[in-house]
């Protein structure tokens, strides 16, 4: 079966009613024939049919061994790291979410898990980072914002070799671009909210493990701390899924031709894009993924925030919002919205400048994104430069 077939007949017909389309149980609680004898679900935090497929079908897209759908992608990051003790280490990729770099540090490293930072686009400097303590090693490649590629499978056998996990956020890539347990990795996580669930109206989170063993461990957490997607926002993602292939191949043509263009502008200083040549690591990103996705990231020649908020307020198409992956193209500012929590100094050296837009590429025309963003970004250009003149005379 090609993987298009797979998705869509990876999802069941429903055995009771023959229903084409999972059925919503929208239960909390579920019936026994005896204390302890049901029909696997007894509790909707602790099992739901809904949620079921959903986890079974993303360990399906992962080719992972079990799947588990939490309340948001932050949850499911939670999850992961309860798998470490006190006094344990994460090694970390240095251009982070904000959302995991603010858990990291404001919520984990009170309870005695330290994390330190490396750029994971080096082996070197992630086999020189480790330490005796380190015990998880947390990757996301594709970055955000900056694109950066980490070598999934090389860093495997540096993680296996110094008996770490190794977990990958995979949710710029999807399961449609990369499947990160093919290249060793023992955990992949999703904000399920982004391209996987796939229309803005979700947020979810997922977790596939690469083993069974594994699998139980976060059931527990999962169980345990009850940060449980509901059976509504789990078939609202299931049937993003149904979609998935289509829309990410669609999203990472048009990216192409949108970063392409960007490159050709006067103002804009880096485009970065995995899928230009020009990308530092274009040909690892060319080994490990299939499609290279609708997330852009541009800077300007004059490094200012300023004029970066006056193009995210000026485009007619992306519309200035947090989140991306939707059908609908969005546009931020990373250094006053998705990473304002992280200081300046350390934002700077991980690439993201005052100046820096990230773009989520959606589905409608190519043609139509790349004029909207050419006439916000020359027309913001244009009138600095005349003010400046101005205010020189």
């Amino acid at each position: 079966m090609k993987e298009a077939t797979s998705i869509l007949h990876s999802i069941p017909v429903d055995p009771q009613t023959g229903a084409i389309a999972v059925p919503i149980y929208q239960t909390s609680t579920f019936v026994q024939e005896a204390p302890g004898i049901n029909k696997g679900f007894d509790y909707t935090r602790s099992n739901n049919p809904t949620r079921k497929v959903l986890e079974d079908l993303i360990a399906t897209l992962e080719n992972g061994s079990n799947g588990y759908a939490f309340a948001s992608g932050l949850a499911a990051i939670d999850a992961v790291v309860k798998l470490l003790e006190y006094g344990d280490e994460i090694l970390a990729v240095d251009d982070i979410y904000g959302g995991a770099f603010r858990q990291f540090e404001q919520v984990f490293k009170k309870f005695g898990i330290n994390v330190n930072y490396v750029d994971a686009a080096s082996i070197e400097k992630v086999v020189n980072a480790v330490t005796p303590r380190t015990k998880l090693f947390w990757i996301e490649s594709p970055t955000n914002p900056t694109l950066k590629i980490a070598d999934i499978a090389e860093i495997a056998k540096v993680a296996k070799a110094n008996d770490c996990l190794l977990c990958v956020d995979n949710t710029f890539a999807s399961p449609i671009g990369q499947k990160p347990i093919e290249l060793g990795a023992d955990l992949v996580v999703h904000s399920g909210t982004k391209y996987i669930a796939g229309h803005c109206d979700v947020i979810a989170g997922l977790v596939v493990t690469s083993t069974p063993e594994l699998g139980a461990k976060i059931k527990f957490y999962q169980n345990a701390t009850g940060g449980v997607l509901s059976p509504f926002d789990s078939w609202l993602t299931i049937r993003g899924i149904e979609t998935l292939q289509l829309r990410y191949k669609q999203h990472s043509h048009n990216a192409q031709q949108v970063a392409e263009s960007l490159t050709t502008l006067e103002g804009v200083k880096n485009v970065y894009y995995p899928g230009l040549p020009s990308h530092p690591h274009h040909d690892i990103a060319r080994k490990q993924q299939k499609y290279f996705g609708g997330v852009i990231s541009f800077d300007l020649t004059i490094d200012s925030a300023e004029l970066a908020k006056e193009i995210v307020c000026s485009t007619k198409y992306f519309k200035l919002a947090e989140s991306l992956g939707g059908v609908k193209s969005l546009l931020c500012h990373p250094a006053t919205m998705t990473h304002k929590t992280i200081p300046t100094e350390t934002r700077y050296l991980s690439g993201v400048t005052d100046s820096l837009i990230r773009l989520s590429v959606g589905l409608e025309d190519a043609e139509d994104l790349i004029e909207d963003l050419q006439n916000a970004i020359s027309n913001v250009l244009a009138k600095a430069k005349k003010e400046n003149v101005s205010a020189k005379i």
